[in-house]
């Protein structure tokens, strides 16, 4: 311990990592129960680490903005060209990257195949879960060059950057940060205080090397990654995993990136030789079923930068336990509840006494309020047991007052629907510069939601 140093107990919140001087049952942040736990801390050194004239701190000098050269960060490609694309062109020398999802998702299958499939990026793999042998075995499965990987097995950090400072990678994989300890912290590997300080740790040496690190980070059951909330502001970019394990497809999202943009998707297809890239998520999530099916309609959905269209999946039924039942699956039911309301008051549907089920294909969580078309639609196409034509497609949000609204990048969802050969979109009547026709799409403007079902269930019972 530094000379003049004292100790002091402190309480941080594992939800959001705020901190307090004494335990509370409820964190006054971000309003948790439950979630404070003692972490023991040193004071008193900060003085003499800052003092005045100190080497370090002396030859840091304030730069003016203007005088700062804007140069674009060199980037490393992964030779994924997912990856690529989500992390903004290549991975950055020297970044913290954070890669979360649930137990068995994929999380260690894609961190290992980015160095077997780019034997020329010199990589080491930390495993803290598993032994050398069973990564090589993983290895074998995937296929590709190992010769770029070094595995090391170990947990102890500060023995990780030690045998990092010898190899002298060009990116480094640890798996995962739950599992790595530092001796500076007096806590089992996985508490807050462990992997704060080992992130804070991994930062300082992607920094200070410019060697980019890429973290594995399991999350809880709520969905958000486990640990404090705070290693979310540590890292530079965060990735999330999203699917469903019993499913073949994987989503990799983009939560937040310091070095490109972010609400970026990537598509993943489990094989039994590793993920395979999906270039074109529409192929997997546009209809799979024969003729004839109704509650079914296809929304021209924008994520990030990617148009791609899907299908939306619904089922109307009377309601067997006396109170109608809302259910959503990849969809927010708060906003099914509203859109039902709306097709209730303004359209003059009754559906207060019926079960509404609401399904994404593919496993999507749709957050695009142009889907709010396709689902009404898919809706009342249950409801009267009338098939919407596989060719036709839709875009529009659905306001209050039952009018349709236009969305984002209307012409980049009907570029992709004409590429696709849909034969009709439905928007907005109230989009503005949008042809009439486009590459033998048509396009339908409707301007309310009794428009629409005067166009589109005119024929129905």
């Amino acid at each position: 311990m530094a000379s003049g140093s004292k100790t002091k107990s402190v309480w941080f919140c594992t939800s959001c990592g705020n901190e307090s001087p004494k335990w509370m049952g409820r964190c006054p942040a971000c309003g948790e129960w439950n979630t404070m736990v003692e972490k023991t801390v040193e004071t008193g050194v900060a003085k003499a680490r800052g003092s005045a004239g100190s080497g370090a701190a002396a030859s840091v000098r304030p730069v003016a903005l203007s005088e700062i050269a804007s140069a674009s960060e060199a980037r490393i490609s992964l030779n994924n060209a997912e990856v690529d694309r989500i992390l903004g062109g290549g991975i950055v020398p020297g970044s913290l990257v954070l890669i979360g999802g649930e137990p068995g998702i994929g999380k260690s299958t894609l961190s290992l195949q980015i160095p077997l499939h780019c034997p020329a990026l010199k990589t080491l793999y930390v495993t803290g879960e598993e032994s050398v042998r069973q990564v090589k075995m993983r290895a074998d499965r995937l296929g590709g060059d190992p010769s770029g990987c070094t595995i090391f097995s170990q947990t102890d950090i500060e023995s990780v950057l030690e045998e990092a400072g010898r190899l002298q990678p060009d990116l480094m994989i640890v798996d995962s940060v739950q599992t790595m300890f530092t001796h500076s912290a007096e806590s089992t590997p996985g508490s807050v205080s462990q992997i704060k300080e080992v992130a804070a740790t991994l930062l300082r040496f992607a920094k200070e090397s410019g060697i980019a690190v890429i973290l594995i980070g399991h999350i809880t059951k709520d969905g958000y990654i486990a640990g404090p909330k705070i290693l979310e502001h540590i890292v530079d970019v965060v990735l999330q995993f999203e699917g469903e394990n019993r499913g073949s497809y994987r989503l990799l999202r983009s939560i937040k990136n310091r070095f490109g943009s972010t609400s970026e998707l990537a598509v993943f297809e489990m094989t039994g030789t590793g993920l395979r890239e999906v270039s074109n998520p529409s192929e997997m999530l546009i209809p799979m079923h024969g003729e004839g099916l109704s509650g079914t309609a296809v929304s021209a959905m924008l994520d990030g930068a990617r148009s791609f269209l899907f299908e939306v999946q619904a089922l109307v039924s009377s309601a067997v336990y006396g109170t109608a039942q809302r259910s959503a699956t990849g969809f927010d039911v708060r906003r099914l509840n509203m859109l039902l309301a709306v097709l209730e008051k303004r359209a003059g549907f009754r559906l207060s006494a019926k079960d509404v089920f609401i399904n994404m294909a593919g496993g999507l969580r749709v957050t695009d309020p142009a889907c709010d078309l396709a689902v009404v639609v898919a809706v009342l196409s249950s409801n009267f047991d009338y098939t919407i034509p596989a060719d036709v497609c839709f875009a529009g949000e659905i306001g209050l007052s039952g009018e349709i609204r236009p969305v984002a990048q209307t012409e980049k969802r009907i570029s992709e629907a004409a590429r696709l050969g849909f034969r009709q979109i439905y928007i907005s009547a109230f989009s503005k510069n949008i042809p009439a026709g486009k590459a033998g799409i048509e396009i339908i403007k409707v301007g309310d939601v009794p428009a629409l079902v005067k166009r589109l269930f005119q024929s129905a019972a």
